[in-house]
């Protein structure tokens, strides 16, 4: 479950709901392509700003279209008895794991964060990925906590934000110092990957594997070589627009571009692109593809 590539597509939404048709091909074309695993309902798949009723439908759409391909459903939500909720839905929708972000408002402690792993993972009959996520939680893990959290029953990964490549192999030794031996590694941060793969990380959590999953699994196969870092380099147009408009308005704009969802099918307040950055992304997109 926990090594290779883990794609993580959009979920197409509009204030209609889900284009269910629409998340079901992209679920299925990760499928197609031979991606490890699924990871629906992550940030990119915009979990936070669905129903309850949303997720579980969406878990079972992402389930059903997975062809067999392991899938991860993201359970993260503000109140632990809505954690349990979304944890139960997903186990019911047949998923192979679950994935936890302390989702919050108010700051939480450590011993408030440990304690919302320890509440739910005793339930669980699937395995547990803590999802490390600053950028969006707010909320820093420490390596002690990660190591209080990797001994409770059933968490079995973690998903560590993007670490500089010369920095990778330090920081992920140095984490896997306080882990349990099968504890599973894995990075995000799409344009650090191809570092913390050659760095010693289990597994790539990607964006772009949702819908790139070709290329992403290409970096992915070349792990622990100058290949991987030579492949990730040929998408540098698309990091750097990740970072200039933020991941998931540049891959609905490119999803959009290349056919597979129609409009920005963005939870709002969230919003496409204006037309300017939309043709930008379809440009850079088109150029990767025709290499």
């Amino acid at each position: 479950m926990f090594t290779g590539l883990s794609a993580f597509p959009l979920t197409p939404t509009s204030e209609d709901g889900i284009d269910e048709r629409g998340f079901a091909n992209l679920v299925a074309r990760l499928s197609a392509a031979g991606v490890d695993s699924i990871g629906a309902l992550g940030s990119t798949g915009g979990y936070a700003y669905l129903t309850r009723e949303e997720r579980a439908r969406a878990a079972q759409i992402a389930v059903d279209a997975a062809g067999g391909v392991p899938v991860m459903i993201g359970i993260g939500a503000l109140r632990t008895s809505q954690v349990r909720a979304h944890a139960e839905d997903a186990q019911n929708a047949g998923a192979s794991a679950v994935l936890l972000a302390p989702v919050s408002y108010q700051p939480l402690t450590d011993d408030e964060v440990f304690g919302l792993f320890e509440d739910v993972s005793r339930e669980l009959s699937v395995p547990l990925c803590v999802y490390d996520n600053p950028g969006t939680t707010h909320f820093t893990f420490s390596d002690e906590l990660h190591g209080r959290i990797a001994a409770l029953p059933n968490v079995a990964a973690v998903k560590i934000p993007g670490i500089p490549a010369d920095q990778a192999r330090e920081r992920i030794a140095a984490l896997r110092g306080k882990l349990p031996r099968s504890f599973a590694v894995g990075v995000s941060g799409d344009q650090f990957a191809a570092g913390g793969l050659n760095g010693g990380a289990d597994l790539w959590f990607s964006v772009l594997g949702g819908l790139l999953p070709e290329q992403c699994l290409a970096i992915t196969r070349a792990a622990a070589g100058d290949e991987a870092i030579a492949l990730s380099d040929q998408l540098s147009p698309l990091w750097t627009l990740f970072r200039r408009y933020g991941s998931i308005r540049v891959v609905s704009a490119a999803a959009e571009h290349l056919g597979l969802i129609a409009g920005p099918n963005l939870p709002r307040p969230l919003l496409g692109l204006d037309p300017a950055a939309r043709k930008e992304v379809g440009a850079v997109l088109d150029q990767i593809l025709a290499e």
